[in-house]
């Protein structure tokens, strides 16, 4: 039986999709990846604001209330969700010897924590629905470590073992939960590095080049797939062999 969809990587029928931390660089690519393969997306900031071309709630995942809320007007706007992207996310770079306690825990608060919340409050509906697709955004950083980010990286290595965790608690109700891990990506915040900076990185990856966030969303893509729906507890890196072997 033909579907309209001619790409073997989507599924038949539009599915309701939330990106968290979805209004700029690689959130935004993944929501505008998931609307061009024709699924009803929905995209959290912290304002509230976002691109006129993105569904968009106010969400903050440090407080679970408000997750509570953003979830809801999403499931009101365009019904029960079936995929969720935990990729809102901090930094606070601090050596470990001058980083604060608080400077710790607001990073694994929002990141580690904060998609605890989002993945909890949204799973609800896809335990009664049996499918459901679970999609986090680590970094290379959780598994190779950083110096002078303890806090960013314990933060992101944590979403392993969170979605191994749940993989093994729903895989067995159609439910995948895998993490992606990305390198160095063209966005805001590597564009306002030093030239000799960003070339000294540059020479550390064997693609010998930054990512563009088109290129992490379309992981995302797939690994919310009918192709994927064997693939759970993995974690995929897109780092240009960055972090090989680890």
């Amino acid at each position: 039986m033909s579907t309209t969809r001619t790409s073997t990587t989507q599924t038949p029928e539009p599915r309701t999709v939330l990106v968290t931390g979805g209004n700029r660089g690689i959130g935004l690519a993944i929501a505008r990846a998931f609307v061009a393969q024709g699924d009803r997306v929905a995209i959290t900031s912290r304002s509230g604001q976002g691109p006129d071309d993105v569904f968009t709630v106010a969400g903050d995942v440090t407080d679970s209330a408000s997750v509570d809320a953003a979830v809801t007007a999403v499931e009101e706007h365009f019904g029960p969700i079936d995929v969720v992207v935990a990729n809102a996310g901090i930094t606070h770079d601090m050596l470990l010897m001058r980083m604060s306690e608080d400077d710790f825990t607001s990073v694994i608060d929002t990141n580690l924590t904060g998609t605890f919340r989002v993945v909890q409050r949204t799973v609800k509906g896809m335990i009664k629905k049996r499918r459901g697709r679970i999609v986090l955004v680590s970094s290379v950083v959780g598994l190779l470590g950083g110096a002078g980010q303890a806090n960013y990286a314990a933060s992101k290595a944590g979403l392993v073992g969170f979605a191994r965790s749940v993989t093994r608690e729903l895989g067995a109700r159609g439910i995948t939960a895998n993490v992606v891990a990305p390198g160095f990506i063209e966005t805001e915040m590597t564009q306002v590095l030093e030239p000799e900076l960003k070339k000294k990185y540059q020479q550390q990856i064997p693609a010998g080049r930054f990512a563009q966030p088109e290129e992490v969303a379309r992981v995302c893509t797939w690994l919310a797939s009918d192709d994927a729906a064997y693939i759970s507890g993995a974690v995929i890196p897109v780092d240009g062999g960055l972090g090989m072997g680890h």
